[in-house]
């Protein structure tokens, strides 16, 4: 006896379902591939088993600025930690917020390491990054941790910072720009890899681990 035709078609619907469910989970893997591979080639790994692009030690220029606590801040108050560098601007809608929720999470996966190592957020904005909002973003972002300083200061106290990092930084008042990711630096205040900003905290957290033990 012949099947109903209906039953046919829907045996012929079920394979092209199926047909069509296996290529869109191979489409998926091959993104998620991809977007890994992205992620490893913007972040190699160096000589020295940190990922990022390799800065060869190059000493940092010490610079003091004002935290978000209106306490003076320099960097070679954190010799003997590992050090993170970055640039923000309190008032920034998008990618600010981004990083600043990374390095929250950074520090999570660093457990009780996180005590023994430092971030410091260099305002790019001086006409609008006031220690007041500086604390603000800190508290909306859940990063008011002692080992965390939101550094503000004039323009002629800033560009100086932003030049010893190659960093560029556009405010007119209204709006601001500036260069995106990180910058890793050793126990002895030594650039030693950038991160750009598709780095992880998974990332992060290895070349701070990697450091605090050197």
């Amino acid at each position: 006896m012949s099947i109903p035709w209906n039953w046919r078609t829907a045996s012929r619907l079920s394979v092209i379902t199926l047909a069509i469910l296996v290529v869109i989970v191979v489409l998926v893997y091959q993104r998620v591939s991809t977007e890994k591979a992205n992620s490893l080639n913007n972040n190699p790994v160096t000589a020295t088993g940190l990922q990022g692009t390799d800065l060869g030690k190059t000493p940092v220029t010490n610079f003091t600025l004002i935290d978000q606590n209106g306490k003076t801040v320099s960097l070679s108050d954190f010799k003997g930690q590992p050090v993170v560098v970055t640039f923000m601007f309190t008032q920034c809608p998008d990618q600010c917020p981004l990083e600043a929720q990374k390095l929250h999470s950074t520090l999570q996966l660093l457990g009780s390491d996180a005590n023994h190592v430092t971030l410091l957020a260099v305002s790019t904005d001086p006409h609008n990054d006031t220690p007041q909002a500086a604390l603000q973003f800190t508290q909306a972002h859940s990063l008011d941790k002692s080992n965390w300083h939101f550094l503000t200061g004039t323009s002629e106290k800033l560009s100086p910072v932003w030049n010893n990092f190659h960093v560029f930084a556009g405010s007119n008042g209204q709006t601001a720009d500036h260069s995106l990711g990180i910058y890793v630096l050793d126990k002895q205040g030594n650039e030693r890899v950038f991160q750009d900003s598709a780095f992880t905290p998974d990332q992060l957290a290895n070349n701070l681990k990697k450091l605090l033990a050197e």
